[in-house]
């Protein structure tokens, strides 16, 4: 009898232990405000700092490309559009870690679970400086090699490995900064992730100038600027480790698990794919102008040159968009782990607006403006503002409906649907796009080439709003908290 009696009491205490760490776990939850403060205020407190994030991220490549055009000339645009596609594997690291990580964050955090979270941002640590250090000593081997697959011409291409040879020094503190900003958002800290991004870009704005025209270095003082401004970011978002708000580290959190790193790549892949896309469609679409172009008025390298110089325009109004989705990230992932479902809905439909007016206002600009705008980067012929006019004009003729993919891609990897995101973000530029620069050039020239964009943006959109409506058809059905 007493055996029974205290396995009873035993029994009993482990129930009502549970049932304290339940209540707590669910305190914590409702407590946080995540869970309850006004969406559009939530939206601007996270959206704010990162698309402003994403703005001084772009200013690496824009900033350069500005200076690069005015102190080395047409070579040295073309160079730095050839060396892009690096700049994008980068990306694609960082977002396949970052993203990942951070939406396994806060839905962890949504469900209570503290210690999963710390394992998952420990593991995202290390993936990140492996994958960086790895991808910088490779580059390094081949660089030569790499610039010409790039789509490098004889005239451009000891400007590209120049260019290269210096940036691939700042992969790890580039690829480690970025990873970082998600995982800093994440943790409801906003404006640090802004920013340790924003004073790196500052100083490459500051020391471009200085190292292109004070020093004579030319392309490659361009190149030093911009690592100097990513081992600042690297410093600032290094120190920011060892003061998490939510969660603390253990020596286990740092150790590799299978498990966690499939999760981290999954739930990452819609926007690491998306990256991805965009340098095999920037590779193939370096050749494609290379080779179309020598056989049309312009030549080779008009069509590389104002290629790259839209493509980093396309990055900074992006910036905006991504941002503004990046900012969606933490609600959404918090409130569909702690099953308020309403609220995830909501900040999808306010994202999605938000975006879409950006995306309107860009379309505008690049209809009315777009000699002003390619002007900026610096002089050329009057065939080469021709040949920029009508490039923007038709390759961005859809831009106005941008606005709803990428968010669409942050909201299924937000939710823990990475698969779904991750075909979302192959829609556009892998599955549409890159058949159409290869396919329409060939009965068109290089006209075909610019109408591939808008065509390959109008079939992604309508099947990024089949997948949305069915996702949010079967939300609605989940029983809410």
């Amino acid at each position: 009898k007493n055996c029974k009696k205290n396995t009873f009491q035993y029994r009993l205490k482990r129930r009502n232990i549970i049932n304290n760490n339940l209540n707590n776990n669910t305190n914590n939850v409702t407590s946080n405000p995540l869970y309850y403060e006004k969406i559009h205020k939530l939206l601007f407190k996270y959206a704010t700092p990162s698309v402003i994030s994403m703005l001084v991220g772009s200013l690496y490549n824009i900033v350069d490309q500005v200076f690069i055009g005015r102190g080395v000339g047409i070579y040295g645009n073309a160079a730095t559009n050839v060396a892009f596609p690096l700049t994008t594997i980068c990306v694609s690291i960082s977002l396949f870690l970052g993203l990942g990580g951070a939406s396994i964050y806060s839905i962890s955090l949504g469900q209570g679970n503290k210690k999963k979270a710390a394992d998952i941002i420990g593991n995202t640590i290390i993936l990140a400086i492996a994958f960086s250090v790895i991808f910088s000593i490779v580059v390094r081997i081949f660089v030569r090699k790499f610039m010409i697959i790039f789509g490098a011409t004889q005239d451009v291409l000891q400007y590209a490995i120049d260019y290269t040879s210096v940036t691939s020094i700042g992969f790890l503190p580039f690829v480690f900064s970025t990873v970082m900003s998600h995982i800093i958002r994440a943790d409801g800290s906003p404006k640090y992730a802004m920013f340790s991004v924003s004073i790196g870009a500052i100083a490459n704005i500051i020391l471009d100038p200085i190292f292109i025209f004070k020093f004579n270095m030319g392309i490659s003082g361009a190149a030093l600027a911009t690592i100097i401004g990513q081992f600042i970011s690297f410093f600032i978002t290094l120190r920011y480790v060892f003061n998490f708000k939510n969660i603390t580290f253990n020596r286990y959190s740092f150790i590799l698990y299978s498990e966690n790193v499939r999760k981290i790549f999954i739930l990452g892949a819609s926007g690491g794919i998306n990256q991805f896309s965009m340098m095999v469609v920037q590779i193939t679409m370096n050749n494609v102008l290379s080779y179309y172009g020598a056989k049309s008025i312009y030549g080779g390298n008009i069509p590389l040159a104002v290629s790259g110089i839209i493509a980093k325009i396309n990055m900074l109004i992006m910036a905006f968009i991504i941002g503004s989705g990046q900012g969606s990230q933490p609600i959404l992932g918090f409130n569909y782990g702690a099953k308020n479902y309403d609220r995830v809905i909501e900040t999808y439909k306010l994202t999605v607006t938000i975006t879409s007016i950006i995306a309107f206002i860009s379309f505008l600009i690049f209809q009315i403006f777009p000699r002003q705008v390619v002007s900026i980067f610096g002089d050329g012929s009057e065939l080469y503002f021709h040949f920029a006019e009508r490039y923007m004009r038709i390759y961005m003729a859809l831009m106005i409906v941008n606005g709803v993919q990428p968010v669409s891609g942050t909201f299924f990897t937000s939710i823990g649907k990475g698969i779904k995101g991750a075909f979302i973000a192959m829609t556009r530029q892998l599955i549409f796009l890159l058949p159409l620069i290869i396919v329409l050039p060939r009965f068109f020239g290089i006209d075909g080439l610019m109408y591939a964009g808008p065509i390959a943006d109008g079939i992604a959109l309508i099947v990024t709003i089949i997948f949305i409506s069915f996702e949010i058809k079967k939300i609605k059905s989940l029983k809410p908290i």
